[in-house]
């Protein structure tokens, strides 16, 4: 009974929500948001496992928290064999997570994170990616966004948003340029209303903004940045980074190595430490971001960072710090948001589910603006 109710009551809520679409009234607004990570992308988990990391409760416990919309990143592997056929239960657990979010009033951006061709840690890999270079993978994405579209398509677009590729790693700049020129085309001739989120050329760094090229007169357009600056605090002894070994200090604000900590590193850490030896605090963040906020403002489009967060190998006190400056950045240039990540290694939940992994973490992301808020 309780299946038959909620079905129903899910049937309202797009039908309501597709007639604010129509009239224009809502819009796909965001603000505050986090990653579901390592689900759906990253994860060679599958099956029960699989469908248990990621269910209706925390759908509700995170709406509850006070987020307002979630980046769910999803793989090709995942959601495609290597004969390029559809994956049943991947598609089921998408589909479930987006009714879930609507259920509860939260907004979906379905984030195409790795594809085969294209990964964005291929060269630290030793891989290679092909994307850029081959015109047969460039239909293939769009192909993958066609498929996506007619699974998606009737989902309300005041709740669901599409970004159709993570961190773009083109050795040109022009050549994501021309990517984006060719997949924006595909979408917008199937579904021309439906916002998309966009991001700069190498990993959606905000120092390649200045080289993106936006298309013109589409308001349906977030522009995408990612941000872990400085890297020696945010990825601090990560493992899958040349910090993994490192044995040294961190600090934040102020000078994150001192001159007498520097001087008692071994030469390896010293060599990691030296381009790290400046001061950091809220304004060498706005700097960074400086750019990214004035090219939003040139084409008067939402800015959205989609991705940011410190590793829990980092000092709790320090990377609090951050979290306090960052937000306080966003809040002040309207900058949405989704933390990396929600059960990950940079995550305030605990990765089995079993509770909370950093209370004050989530106290701080929640003193922030939400929705709506001047």
């Amino acid at each position: 009974m309780r299946q038959i109710f909620l079905f129903l009551a899910l049937g309202f809520i797009l039908a309501s929500c597709q007639s604010s679409t129509e009239s224009g009234i809502e819009g796909f607004k965001i603000k505050r948001g986090t990653n579901i990570s390592h689900w759906l992308s990253q994860s060679t988990v599958r099956g029960p496992q699989r469908a248990a990391f990621f269910t209706e409760e925390d759908v509700k416990n995170l709406a509850a928290y006070g987020f307002d919309h979630l980046r769910i990143p999803v793989d090709e592997e995942q959601l495609w064999n290597e004969q390029g056929e559809k994956e049943p239960e991947a598609f089921q657990l998408l589909h479930q997570a987006i009714q879930w979010c609507i259920q509860y009033d939260l907004r979906v951006i379905v984030d195409l994170h790795i594809i085969r061709s294209h990964h964005f840690n291929a060269a630290n890999d030793g891989g290679k990616n092909t994307l850029f270079e081959d015109e047969k993978e460039q239909d293939k994405l769009i192909d993958f966004w066609y498929q996506l579209s007619d699974e998606l398509k009737e989902y309300p677009t005041d709740y669901v948003a599409y970004e159709f590729m993570n961190e773009p790693v083109a050795p040109d700049h022009e050549q994501w340029n021309q990517l984006i020129a060719k997949v924006h085309k595909a979408l917008r001739e199937r579904e021309p209303n439906r916002v998309l989120v966009i991001g700069s050329n190498m990993w959606q760094g905000v120092g390649t903004f200045p080289f993106l090229k936006v298309p013109r007169g589409d308001k349906n357009i977030i522009l995408s940045f990612h941000f872990y600056e400085p890297f020696l605090l945010t990825h601090y002894k990560a493992s899958w980074t040349n910090l993994r070994n490192y044995q040294g200090w961190v600090h934040y604000p102020g000078l994150m190595v001192t001159p007498e900590e520097y001087e008692q590193l071994s030469p390896e850490d010293k060599a990691l430490a030296e381009s790290w030896r400046v001061e950091w605090n809220r304004d060498s963040l706005v700097s960074l971001m400086s750019e990214a906020i004035r090219v939003a403002k040139e084409y008067d489009l939402q800015l959205f960072c989609g991705e940011w967060g410190v590793t829990h190998n980092a000092p709790k006190e320090d990377a609090w710090n951050w979290y306090r400056d960052m937000i306080s950045v966003f809040d002040e240039y309207n900058i949405a948001w989704t933390t990396w990540d929600y059960k990950g290694g940079f995550g305030f939940m605990k990765r089995d589910g079993t509770g909370m992994y950093d209370q004050t973490l989530l106290d701080i992301l929640m003193a922030g603006k939400p929705l709506g808020a001047q």
